[in-house]
């Protein structure tokens, strides 16, 4: 397995995602001028004698008649102007390069400076310093909180109902790019504590409206419990489903769970188990109904109304003809 296999998610400056640029270069004129050089100018170069080049329609035209009209500083303008020379491919994809890679070491630059923010975790209140630009960069819901009615730019950020472990996780991306593979923990207890924690980043990632790395955290939590050969009991089952809001993705994972163990015939797991989810959370019967049927792909149970051991919905004990239950166990007794 190679290195990018085992990077999760990769992040890399220079390229923006799909929402707003962000701080990104968004005009030419922002690029400082020997930049803009190093990129423009394979391009700019005359083009001799013995370079190939396509002209448009009425370029050539053009370049007939400047050679006519005299003047080696004519024709070369004339013909920068309307023949454009043609490079090699990799000549271009080259400069492109060079381009990029510049952008992207501007805005790595720009993100790595300025003021710091303040952000505390947890009841412990677990202090981190991080770039200010570099965290509102990846959250534009956290920059407009971050802001008092005044227009005060606040500098810190308090975060006591969230989980330590969740933010060291978000911190390892936004400085690092990536989130470790669960993958590569060596042994079933490692494997799901890195489950439990990528949980914790999720409920950061929701809070501050980041749906890229909050996708991933989900996928490494599944892949956690699934190499780990381990799922939340109820309690946890039950914790997790209150912090999820109405809707989200965790609370129909841990319906799920509930219900393949409720319905596995080697488990000894059944509904009373889960006594307590329904008790703390109405709407955990109702995902879990929901579950069931999803899980049984719509099969049909049979028919309660139709005849056959009609003694199941009778009331009272077992036995050989409940119709003469007390003659029957007379003489049977005699």
């Amino acid at each position: 397995m190679g290195w990018q296999d085992r990077n999760v998610y990769f992040r890399d400056f220079a390229y923006t995602s799909r929402r707003r640029a962000r701080m990104a270069t968004g005009n030419i004129s922002e690029v400082p001028a020997h930049v803009f050089a190093e990129y423009v100018e394979p391009f700019l170069t005359g083009v001799d004698d013995g370079a190939s080049a396509v002209p448009s329609e009425g370029g050539s035209r053009a370049c007939d008649e400047a050679a006519v009209v005299g003047g080696d500083a004519m024709r070369r303008s004339l013909r920068l102007a309307r023949c454009p020379p043609v490079r090699p491919l990799a000549h271009r994809l080259d400069s492109h390069r060079v381009f990029v890679r510049a952008l992207a070491k501007m805005q790595s630059d720009r993100l790595l400076s300025g003021p710091m923010l303040d952000v505390y975790v947890g009841e412990t209140k677990r202090h981190w310093s991080l770039h200010r630009n570099l965290l509102l960069h990846h959250s534009e819901r956290l920059e407009n909180e971050l802001h008092d009615n005044g227009g005060k730019k606040l500098n810190k950020l308090e975060l006591h109902e969230y989980d330590p472990a969740g933010f060291e996780l978000l911190v390892k991306w936004l400085y690092q790019g990536r989130l470790d593979d669960v993958s590569n923990m060596p042994d079933a207890n490692q494997k799901y504590d890195y489950a439990v924690s990528c949980h914790k980043l999720y409920l950061l990632c929701d809070r501050f409206d980041m749906p890229q790395l909050k996708n991933v955290a989900m996928d490494q939590y599944r892949k956690g419990l699934n190499e780990a050969e381990l799922v939340p009991d109820a309690e946890e089952i039950d914790e997790i489903y209150r912090q999820s809001p109405d809707g989200s993705p965790f609370r129909r994972l841990m319906a799920r769970i509930a219900a393949r163990q409720i319905m596995d015939p080697d488990n000894d797991r059944d509904v009373e188990t889960y006594r307590q989810c329904f008790e703390n959370n109405p709407d955990f019967a109702v995902d879990l109904v929901k579950a069931i049927k999803h899980g049984t792909g719509g099969i049909l149970f049979a028919d309660p109304t139709e005849q056959g051991d009609g003694c199941e919905y009778h009331d009272h004990e077992a036995g050989p003809n409940c119709h003469i239950k007390g003659k029957g166990r007379q003489k049977q007794g005699k």
